[in-house]
């Protein structure tokens, strides 16, 4: 056995595995910002960082997964909040609160979120990549609101469709963030941003009210046949939104 093939068996499950995790992934970018991504090897990366290739793939599975090095920890710990909860509170809030922690893990390292949107940006291969990231956290939303919905004869297509609308409003404040450079305050944007899915989908108006500028009660008379983004658009109406925008 070499001495660097020494050097990577795992000794213990201390502080150095997290350690060179940390160095994979500041070497990788260092080498992404100077080479590009699609230039730079694993052989590269680990290189730089000092270890052996056996190292690199303890770790992540494929290149790709070093430039989301805390998407599978964020993911658990969304699943853990939402199977967290009583059974009583508001379903929705509840997945709006659940999206809030995946923004929380971008803000918690503010330049390295920034540098890794700007590279997702420039390589389509890691737009893919992202996309299927997104869809699993929708999935686990689904998931859960499938459950709580399960009662309803339309509770499959709620699910989705708030599910879609939570990840769709979270992605929005997260891009506003990262196109500021991570000054602008990501907790004001996730709440407007929250306030907005539960404001229009929660079945407990006095909860989403709170979220609000306004407590007013909104009644409209549609017929059963008018379709639900007409009925949405009508209440937006009546509350004063610009409903022309898509």
């Amino acid at each position: 056995m070499s001495e660097k093939e020494e050097q990577d068996l795992p000794m213990n499950d201390g502080p150095a595995k997290p350690a060179m995790r940390e160095a994979l992934v500041a070497a990788a970018f260092e080498l992404f910002l100077e080479r590009g991504f699609e230039q730079t090897t694993v052989d590269d990366i680990v290189s730089l960082a000092g270890v052996g290739r056996r190292s690199f793939f303890r770790y992540f599975p494929a290149k790709e997964d070093v430039v989301f090095p805390d998407h599978e920890r964020s993911l658990a710990e969304m699943t853990e909040f939402l199977e967290s909860g009583s059974g009583e509170e508001d379903p929705v809030r509840h997945a709006c609160d659940a999206a809030r922690l995946v923004l929380r893990m971008y803000a918690e390292q503010p330049s390295f979120s920034v540098q890794r949107y700007r590279l997702t940006r420039k390589v389509p291969g890691l737009r893919a990549y992202e996309l299927s990231v997104v869809w699993r956290y929708e999935h686990t939303l689904a998931a859960y609101l499938r459950g709580r919905f399960a009662a309803r004869p339309d509770g499959p297509l709620r699910a989705d469709v708030i599910a879609a609308a939570v990840v769709a409003a979270h992605n929005h404040a997260l891009r506003t963030w990262l196109r500021s450079g991570g000054e602008s305050d990501w907790v004001a944007e996730v709440d407007a941003a929250m306030a907005f899915v539960t404001g229009t989908w929660s079945d407990r108006p006095s909860e989403a009210a709170g979220e609000g500028e306004s407590d007013e009660v909104v009644v409209l008379v549609a017929s059963r046949r008018a379709p639900l983004w007409r009925m949405v658009q009508g209440i937006e109406s009546a509350l004063g939104g610009d409903t022309r925008q898509a």
